[in-house]
């Protein structure tokens, strides 16, 4: 039933504004499987039959799984909160319906309807990942089929849920970012031009400045914080903790991912928390042009997409968003277990703890600089805020190579970027490749012996930046200019407030690891262990660590094995 396929998967009205490459891969988001690709699946999936009318999946539901379409015809469509549908395709026998929250379980983001009596053989998610590792070719193309959807999902922007408001409403901004940066479709209404979207915000009491939601099950959420928003969408693993894990990473950064893929690849039971995304900072790098094996560069972003995928394929329980408070070294006696305290009263126990958090993003002393924060002040630079400052001029703060990414980044979408840096110059902080370029790069100016003086504007009535004061560090002379969007890369301080009454850290916070241990001195430490037996730290957290993404996964890798080894000792 090949001459059912649309020629484009993605919605008609959005066809032309989604990149050209994807829509030149629907041959892989879309394959048709063979019956010897179906029968070498049988073993790993159930037969089930659908009467016309029912729903295999469901928008805003939790997914059973995989389908492959033996007999009959699926109709799969878009459908947002608002009740608005968008066809996407129609699927025969050979087809499979699913997307990358098939290997999970997770709420669906399509509706998918039998058009006629349907039979199927569905996979469910532990089924579908046991699949795809037996099957390594077969797995290949299914797996790269679900990333191409979710990929057609995001760039369609008609399913998900529907932030109302002013686009560059600082509640709307930080709400986008949030969804961006774990990778969930989303839309966008601006309810000053769009009369229905208008009428919704005043019907819901929202003000101008505040940002209505309204989530795929219907619900209406007004400004929520994002771990309300995420459990209106049910990211929010709110399941049983009871199993004791082989290893709990807390977070999700290129350490913390790379912990995880290693680690479930060789067969152990891990969980990954992380209060935010998945990522960490590298998640906001507009372009990493250094990292071996990317040529022509890649974003955070689609780096750490890709490993989070790759995590959740070989088993990895992901928690995110959700936040650890605590680290109760004293392991239990039964199970031999640690245990990790959750803000959601939950506990996660663990035989091996691998500490990953990474770090937090150092705030310049300027007065009343977190009332602009998410209302054009901004800790990174990913393509809504660069759409949100078009033909504007912006100032960023910096001189490492995340600020030189975002510089580059930002002048091809603001009219000018203001530079500011505190030192003489880039040359002893930045890669030379990255200083050619801005240096090449007509839009950005750069101020060294500067720093930011004071900001203007009103954040807390949500009116947001107005205008920023920078001071020549050597004259004391201030200059005030006036603009909408300040971007802050002045790097991060460790993330350790969580673990700071168990593990051992150095006098700027960080983990101490290996050699570097102090406590219980005379006792062999791994490499990567901290003066508690059994607890690793990985990444940036880490106490002389090299802040690189390379060095970071690097870690994550090495960290396996002496994980391997701490747990042959426990289990005696």
């Amino acid at each position: 039933m090949t001459e059912d396929i649309p020629p484009s998967p993605l919605p008609q009205a959005q066809a032309e504004a989604a990149p050209s490459e994807l829509l030149s891969r629907r041959h892989q988001m879309f394959p048709l499987l063979t019956a010897a690709e179906i029968a070498r699946m049988r073993r790993f999936g159930a037969p089930c039959a659908w009467a016309p009318g029912s729903l295999l999946l469901e928008s805003g539901r939790p997914g059973a799984g995989l389908f492959v379409v033996l007999r009959g015809a699926v109709e799969v469509c878009q459908r947002d909160g608002l009740g608005h549908v968008v066809p996407i395709i129609r699927m025969g026998p050979g087809h499979f319906v699913g997307e990358v929250g098939s290997l999970t379980g997770r709420p669906s983001l399509v509706d998918a309807r039998a058009e006629e009596e349907v039979e199927a053989l569905l996979l469910a998610p532990e089924q579908l990942r046991a699949l795809i590792i037996a099957e390594a070719d077969l797995g290949e193309r299914l797996t790269r089929a679900l990333i191409l959807r979710r990929v057609g999902l995001i760039e369609s922007g008609a399913s998900g849920p529907v932030l109302i408001g002013r686009p560059s409403s600082p509640d709307v901004l930080r709400l986008q970012a949030f969804l961006r940066r774990n990778g969930h479709p989303h839309q966008v209404l601006d309810a000053g031009t769009d009369a229905g979207a208008a009428a919704l915000m005043a019907q819901s009491g929202a003000a101008p400045d505040e940002a209505l939601v309204v989530c795929p099950d219907g619900s209406v959420l007004v400004s929520p914080e994002a771990e309300a928003l995420a459990r209106c969408l049910g990211m929010v693993d709110d399941a049983g903790l009871d199993a004791i894990f082989d290893v709990a990473i807390v977070g999700a950064g290129p350490a913390g991912l790379a912990t995880a893929v290693y680690a479930a690849s060789e067969g152990l039971d891990v969980a990954v928390l992380d209060c935010r995304a998945f990522g960490g900072q590298a998640g906001a790098s507009a372009r990493i042009e250094n990292y071996l094996g990317f040529p022509t560069g890649i974003s955070g972003q689609a780096l750490a997409g890709r490993a989070y995928v790759q995590a959740q394929k070989f088993g990895a329980r992901m928690l995110i968003p959700a936040q650890a408070t605590g680290l109760r070294c004293a392991r239990e006696a039964q199970g031999h277990a640690l245990a990790l305290s959750l803000t959601d009263g939950r506990r996660l126990r663990a035989r091996c703890v691998v500490v990953a958090s990474g770090a937090r993003y150092r705030r310049p002393a300027v007065p009343d600089l977190e009332s602009f924060e998410g209302r054009g002040v901004w800790y990174w630079a990913s393509p809504v805020e660069a759409r949100s400052c078009a033909n504007t001029d912006v100032a960023l703060v910096g001189g490492g190579n995340s600020a030189g990414q975002a510089a580059v980044f930002l002048s091809q979408h603001a009219a000018r970027v203001y530079m500011l840096v505190r030192g003489p110059g880039l040359a002893a902080t930045m890669s030379r490749y990255l200083i050619d370029r801005i240096e090449a790069t007509p839009n950005i100016e750069l101020l060294p012996h500067t720093e930011v003086a004071a900001l203007h504007g009103d954040g807390s009535e949500g009116q947001g930046l107005e205008a920023v004061t920078w001071r020549d560090r050597r004259s004391g002379a201030e200059h005030r200019h006036a603009l909408r969007h300040l971007f802050l890369f002045v790097g991060a301080d460790p993330e350790t407030d969580w673990v700071r009454d168990c593990v051992e850290l150095d006098g700027h916070g960080f983990v101490r690891t290996g050699p570097d241990v102090t406590a219980g001195a005379g006792t062999a430490r791994a490499p990567l262990e901290t003066s508690v037996p059994g607890v690793f730290a990985v990444g940036d957290v880490r106490a002389g660590s090299v802040k690189r993404v390379g060095a970071a996964i690097g870690e994550g890798a090495a960290a396996v094995a002496q994980i391997h080894q701490a747990l042959a000792v426990l289990r005696g």
